[in-house]
């Protein structure tokens, strides 16, 4: 069985794309089909060009990359989403109620997959042995501030604060990663 994970952001130009590309890139040895939506994206449009030049740093060619609207099957087919931000949190659970216990900000998962005891195979998959594992973590950690689980927005910036984005991506991503690990 093969599982998803889908990034979401509001257009689908910066964020959930780079993210996409990012994570492609670091779970590329595991059985996880990664893609994006944008709350508010109009189909078919490019990514943003310093994005472009961040996916391309991942090894990958994001010119032929076309944002798309999210849409309830893209939530029902994730084994995961993760949201740039608390409002799109909030829009993916509205729009498939169901995903709630799979949905996250991208920052908040990687805090409760940095606390979660190892996944150990409980589960169908290890992508979802680690969605329950941070799950159960989520119990016994103090909430966040507000802001923290937010992915701030580079629009509107420079070269550099879309590096500094991809970054804070790769640095989210990476405890999301060692948590699958343990399940595998």
């Amino acid at each position: 069985m093969v599982d998803g994970v889908l990034f979401v952001c509001h257009a689908n130009m910066c964020r959930s794309p780079m993210a996409e590309f990012i994570a492609r890139r670091l779970l590329a040895d595991l059985p996880v089909v990664v893609t994006s939506a944008g709350t508010d994206a109009v189909d078919g449009a490019a990514m943003h060009p310093y994005a472009v030049e961040v996916a391309a740093g991942t090894g990958a060619d994001a010119a032929a990359f076309r944002t798309r609207r999210l849409r309830p099957e893209h939530l029902a087919g994730a084994a995961l989403v993760l949201t740039a931000t608390r409002r799109q949190r909030s829009a993916c659970t509205a729009l498939a109620p169901a995903a709630l216990t799979r949905t996250f900000t991208l920052r908040q998962f990687a805090r409760l997959a940095a606390a979660a005891e190892p996944a150990g195979a409980t589960a169908d998959t290890p992508l979802r042995a680690a969605v329950a594992a941070a799950v159960r973590a989520r119990g016994r950690m103090q909430p966040a501030a507000p802001g923290a689980d937010d992915l701030r927005d580079p629009i509107g910036g420079s070269p550099a604060d879309f590096r500094r984005c991809a970054e804070e991506i790769e640095r989210s991503i990476r405890p999301v990663l060692a948590l699958i690990a343990t399940a595998g």
